[in-house]
């Protein structure tokens, strides 16, 4: 579909989605820590931080601290980032 091929409404939803990406990704890099902490096998671990990472690149955070992150896969660490990105992108607003 064409951009004018959708509603008014349509299209207000569709630009409300991009304009809130960065906070719908964070929330859900904030469910994926809590995910981690309950994961209870490596695989399950392994797939939940491929997540991560992939939710990280998407966010455009710096390589050097997403490798970092990758490197240590401390739970701990990715929440704190993860809390300090949002509260930086709730100050934008």
């Amino acid at each position: 579909m064409a951009k004018g091929e959708y509603t008014a409404h349509q299209q207000k939803i569709i630009s409300n989605y991009y304009d809130h990406l960065d906070t719908i990704l964070l929330t859900r890099l904030q469910e994926l820590v809590t995910d981690l902490y309950l994961a209870d096998t490596p695989g399950k671990q392994n797939r939940l931080w491929q997540r991560a990472q992939k939710a990280m690149e998407k966010l455009k955070i710096p390589p050097q601290i997403i490798e970092h992150i990758m490197s240590r896969r401390d739970i701990v660490v990715l929440a704190r980032n993860a809390e300090e990105w949002l509260a930086a992108s709730r100050k934008k607003r």
